[in-house]
């Protein structure tokens, strides 16, 4: 079974369970309503039966089925037969007795449980009692039937949700796949170059040993590595299976190889790039992603600077914290609320070329930050130029 099913298989396996659960709820609410309303409608036949059965008797031999009756006239107490002893509320009539009030009282004995009704008629104290055994029965039957169909629904939502979150996650499969595929293919067509013009720029290097651009082609060298570095974070990014191994690493270091890197696009664009000297800045996480980040933020400060970029590091706290200021035009306030965002579009009304780009470089930067539990913000600084900070969970 390869990553693709099992990944299928666990994902429907969840949508199936997420299906039971609000299964589950739905049908807990509604038969907790059901059991509400079987109770109140059971209570209230109870208490219709015991009040008609008061109001109708004449003595104590004809009640109606499950009901009992105590009459008391002068002290004198007559019971229907076959009525429990315990079932009856003594203390009832006595208090009814003495002051006319109608009680109503639930009694509980070892062998069932009844109600009474106790109301005062004339020159009579009658009390019914109504057997609630039968109404428990029906309500423990209905409660059983309720659970069986809330399970019998559960198992058929669980299968359902399973089933459906299958077939609806095929095609996103197969893009996943397809997707993967072409990464694959793309990184293979280009590891080949890359690595024929690494070997040719050692090669230039050391038969420029001992020139003026013995440190030019070193630069080259270094660069050709680093490309074949991000190609291989990329291959990693593009495939979420893979488990991506973090080290330590000094991110004032990463950063000051970026900005030497950087230092002829910026003297091409006639932009001084200035790096603030910074102690050690360790962070655990991939060097080459972080590079990457570092290196999209120079070149977007470096796009849209006049003359200056700033970059300085500072480690403090639990975080270290990368500033890159150029003193540009800004970031314009209808781009700011999606300059993370990819390929999002640039203020309406701007001609292409005033706009500030960010298609893919600082969605990237935010995927990368998000990755190492990190973060990425912009502001414009005061007066103008723009100011972006990426923030990084410091080493331990």
């Amino acid at each position: 079974m390869n990553a693709e099913t099992r990944m299928l298989r666990r994902t429907a396996l969840a949508a199936g369970l997420q299906s039971a659960l609000a299964v589950a709820i739905t049908v807990g609410v509604l038969c907790g309503v059901a059991v509400l309303i079987v109770l109140r409608s059971q209570q209230a036949d109870q208490n219709s039966l015991l009040t008609t059965t008061v109001e109708r008797t004449d003595d104590v031999t004809d009640p109606p089925a499950g009901v009992w009756l105590a009459i008391e006239r002068y002290g004198h107490l007559d019971l229907t037969p076959g009525l429990p002893a315990e079932a009856l509320d003594r203390n009832a009539l006595t208090a009814t007795a003495a002051d006319g009030t109608t009680r109503t009282s639930d009694v509980s004995v070892r062998h069932g449980e009844y109600r009474t009704l106790t109301q005062r008629r004339g020159d009579e104290v009658v009390q019914a009692v109504l057997d609630l055994h039968p109404a428990h029965v029906e309500r423990e039957r209905l409660i059983k039937a309720l659970l069986v169909t809330g399970a019998v629904g559960l198992v058929l939502a669980a299968a359902a949700g399973a089933w459906s979150g299958r077939r609806a996650l095929v095609p996103l499969a197969r893009a996943l796949s397809l997707q993967r595929r072409f990464v694959a293919d793309a990184g293979h067509e280009l590891r080949t170059p890359l690595t024929l013009l690494t070997t040719r720029a050692q090669l230039l290097r050391r038969h420029a040993a001992g020139t003026p651009l013995e440190s030019e082609v070193d630069e080259l060298v270094t660069d050709a590595r680093h490309l074949t570095g991000i190609l291989e974070d990329l291959l990693l990014a593009a495939d979420p299976r893979e488990d991506r191994s973090r080290q330590r690493t000094d991110f004032a270091a990463t950063v000051r190889d970026a900005v030497t890197a950087a230092r002829p696009a910026a003297t091409e664009r006639g932009v001084q790039l200035d790096l603030a000297d910074a102690g050690p800045a360790p962070v655990d996480g991939t060097e080459t992603a972080l590079r990457r980040a570092v290196t999209a933020l120079l070149d977007n400060g470096i796009r849209h600077a006049t003359s200056t970029v700033t970059v300085a590091v500072r480690a403090s706290g639990k975080h270290v914290t990368l500033t890159v200021t150029d003193d540009g035009t800004g970031i314009d306030p209808e781009v700011m609320p999606t300059l993370f965002t990819r390929f999002a579009p640039g203020p309406a009304g701007h001609a292409p070329a005033d706009r500030r780009r960010h298609g893919l470089g600082l969605a990237l930067v935010s995927e990368i930050a998000a990755r190492h539990g990190g973060s990425v913000s912009a502001h414009n600084a005061h007066g103008h130029g723009a100011v972006l900070r990426l923030s990084l969970p410091r080493a331990s």
